[in-house]
């Protein structure tokens, strides 16, 4: 079976929402008539429309023609061959991932199973979920929270639908709700007591059961970050996720020397070499790779499979359309290491759900893991005609 043509949708959200939607979805077609779909994790900050168009050229220089089935051989030229990906460079490592995860759809289609029995069957039969990013509020409308009574009324709807575990940044947004605009090198009292304001009306809300994720973005510098790990350590913190930039492992290990706090992150390291230094200095109990940004399927179950001999958990990073979704939660029905899935607050929003055919919504804090062949999931074309379009190979 053969790649004939790719379809590559660079998505446009018709919503006026403070921070721009645009999720990168990816369509291959096939020459016996089996179509799969795949994502770009670039839905949010700066390089959605370069990420379509590294498909673009991905698929033109590799992947025309290819066998379906040789998925890891295909990937392996990718990598090897693109130049930019053996520096980790992410736009490459993206673009790959919207393909990979499409071919994983396509083989599990063509074999009449769920992708979780091509990943080595259900190790895990529910899956734990959180709501996260409690500061964007949680239902269809999108918010920036201010005052510490909304964020525990966000944290009280999330408990109403049934999560006993929830994330929150709470210092993106200052008191009026406005989004932060510069980096946190030292926080100032007044600052600290807000934080512990708002934590303190979660907990509130939540009980004393239920858990609390803590995400500041990588926006605080590390004595920052002990700093608020350290004022927030008496909320019961589950684990501290992005407490600092990336650009320096030994930063992690900076904070998790001076808290005792679980530290986690992930979302911005880009293949199993660039969570190498991580797991050898043990500075994260939970690791978070996006399916739409190390690989694809192919990347993501080795670097799950690399934090399991560090006996380091995974939650995978959901920020993106149903499709980023579905395929999350096939690889965590597979893994042994399985933490939490994440549910973003967008996965809930009417203008994300409406890109694909089913809506995917755990019920009861919990997901049951989709049953049908391949990813279980497609695109809804009625939505996608109004944004941009690529085609690459034979029209469709």
């Amino acid at each position: 079976m053969k790649v004939r043509s790719v379809e590559i949708f660079d998505v446009d959200i018709d919503k006026d929402i403070a921070i721009p939607w645009h999720p990168v979805l990816v369509r291959v077609h096939t020459d016996e008539g089996i179509s799969g779909v795949g994502e770009v994790g670039l839905a949010y900050g700066v390089g959605h429309t370069a990420g379509a168009y590294t498909v673009k050229d991905l698929v033109e220089r590799f992947v025309l023609g290819a066998d379906v089935f040789k998925r890891e051989a295909l990937w392996e030229r990718m990598y090897r061959s693109s130049f930019w990906a053996q520096a980790g460079a992410n736009l490459v490592f993206a673009g790959m991932s919207g393909i990979d995860t499409a071919l994983w759809d396509i083989q599990g289609k063509a074999l009449n199973v769920p992708c979780y029995q091509l990943l080595g069957g259900k190790t895990n039969e529910r899956l734990r979920t959180y709501a996260s990013q409690l500061q964007l509020g949680w239902g269809d409308e999108y918010l920036q929270l201010g005052t510490p009574a909304d964020y525990g009324r966000a944290a009280e709807k999330a408990r109403e639908a049934g999560f006993d575990c929830v994330k929150v940044d709470p210092i993106i947004m200052d008191e009026n709700g406005d989004r932060m605009a510069s980096h946190a090198t030292y926080f100032s009292r007044p600052q600290l007591a807000l934080y512990k304001e708002r934590m303190a009306a979660i907990r509130s809300a939540l009980g004393p059961d239920a858990d609390i994720i803590l995400e500041v973005h990588s926006l605080t510098s590390g004595p920052a970050a002990v700093q608020l790990a350290n004022a927030l350590e008496e909320f019961g913190i589950y684990y501290f996720e992005e407490p600092v930039s990336y650009t320096n492992s030994k930063m992690h290990s900076y904070v998790k020397d001076r808290t005792p706090v679980p530290l986690a992150g992930g979302e911005r390291i880009f293949s199993r070499w660039g969570l190498r230094p991580y797991l050898e200095e043990q500075s994260l109990e939970v690791v978070q790779p996006d399916i739409g940004l190390v690989g694809g399927l192919t990347e993501t179950k080795k670097m799950c499979d690399y934090a399991h001999i560090y006996d380091v958990m995974v939650q995978v990073h959901v920020c993106g359309s149903p499709v980023a979704t579905a395929a999350s939660l096939h690889l965590e029905a597979a893994i042994p290491n399985f933490l939490v899935h994440e549910h973003h607050s967008h996965a809930m929003k009417s203008y994300n759900v409406e890109l694909c055919d089913v809506d995917l919504q755990p019920r009861d804090g919990y997901f049951e893991i989709p049953d049908e062949p391949g990813l279980g999931i497609h695109l809804n074309d009625k939505v996608l005609e109004k944004s941009a379009r690529i085609v690459v190979g034979d029209s469709v």
